[in-house]
């Protein structure tokens, strides 16, 4: 079986020292590497070629919204970013998903809900809710006056759409599946046709797309 590779970057020595036995003791994740600032964080990921990296925001040298956006850049096929944070609703957590991060959990949540999101963001999924990213966004976000779809976005057809706009929402499979009167197999075809045609990787992005077009009605 082959094992997640996790990396971490945080400023906290003893915070650090936690994650690292936490991680080593799942058998089906590896700690492979650690960092004190983003720099450093970025470095190491293009190192060791973690699966998920777990990065604090607040950090010096360089702030983890920064590492984020150059890991992501760095690679056609980046780790995924799980962002640790200090309260829900933090600005800051907004920018890091904008610059690509697939989630964010509290640093103080349960160490088995930290290990949980780091197998679900792994799996493609995002971590947090669709609509806990959205009402994050909203939040933060100021959506252009005038609604701006990309040329892409004209690819998607008239049902794509529909569930696009749903799945912007917050909406999750079993939700429009319910509401469309779609089995959830359907949807999921649905939505990863949407990803592909608009080169998005999961449904955080979706949601942080919508925002940034002015999509989200």
């Amino acid at each position: 079986m082959s094992h997640i590779k996790v990396a971490l970057v945080d400023d906290q020595q003893l915070f650090r020292a936690g994650i690292r036995m936490l991680i080593s003791s799942q058998p089906d994740l590896e700690f492979v590497g650690e960092a004190g600032d983003g720099k450093a964080g970025v470095e190491l990921a293009a190192e060791v070629s973690p699966d998920v990296v777990l990065m604090d925001i607040r950090m010096p040298v360089l702030d983890g919204i920064a590492a984020t956006a150059e890991i992501v850049a760095a690679s056609s096929e980046p780790p995924r970013i799980l962002v640790l944070t200090t309260f829900d609703l933090d600005e800051s957590a907004a920018k890091a998903i904008k610059a690509g991060a697939s989630g964010f959990v509290l640093k103080d949540a349960d160490p088995e809900f930290l290990l949980a999101a780091i197998r679900t963001v792994h799996a493609g999924n995002s971590v947090i809710a669709a609509s806990a990213t959205t009402a994050l966004l909203g939040h933060f976000t100021d959506t252009p006056a005038t609604p701006q779809a990309p040329k892409e976005f004209d690819l998607l057809t008239a049902r794509e759409r529909e569930l696009f706009h749903l799945a912007a929402r917050g909406a999750s499979n079993s939700e429009i599946a319910a509401q469309e009167f779609l089995s959830e197999a359907t949807v999921k075809t649905h939505i990863s046709r949407i990803f592909t045609k608009l080169g998005l990787r999961d449904r955080v992005q979706l949601v942080v797309y919508a925002f940034e077009h002015g999509l989200v009605r």
